[in-house]
């Protein structure tokens, strides 16, 4: 039997992490408010909205290589922090970045979440 689903910070985020990677779109949109909005750290909105969130994470689902791993994670209160090291399958070929995801969780889902992107790093 699954474990109740928690509106604590820490673990819609967990939640999320683990529907990116196992690519699951359905999963991934219910830890996220109807009208989230997803930004470029300081910038531009990236996606309002499930319609938007889904096109935009079904294109990075079709990324063979796609995975996320956690290293590091920051709580307080309602925001939650995370770096991660993220494999993708670059135009330029396959590699791994960091991001740094900053999310704010509204009554068991996130709200908005901004992300801030290191530099490539190619394989080979």
């Amino acid at each position: 039997m699954p474990a109740p689903l928690t509106d604590d910070p820490a673990a819609v985020i967990q939640r999320q992490l683990e529907a990116y990677n196992r690519k699951d779109i359905d999963a991934l949109l219910a830890t996220y408010a109807p009208d989230a909005e997803q930004y470029v750290l300081h910038g531009d909105r990236l996606a309002k909205g499930h319609a938007q969130l889904r096109q935009r994470m079904l294109a990075r689902f079709a990324e063979p290589n796609l995975h996320a791993r956690l290293l590091s994670r920051t709580v307080m209160g309602a925001v939650v922090v995370d770096l991660e090291e993220v494999t993708r399958n670059f135009p330029e070929g396959n590699g791994r970045m960091e991001m740094l995801c900053v999310y704010e969780v509204v009554e068991g889902r996130i709200a908005r979440a901004s992300f801030a992107l290191g530099t490539p790093t190619l394989e080979g």
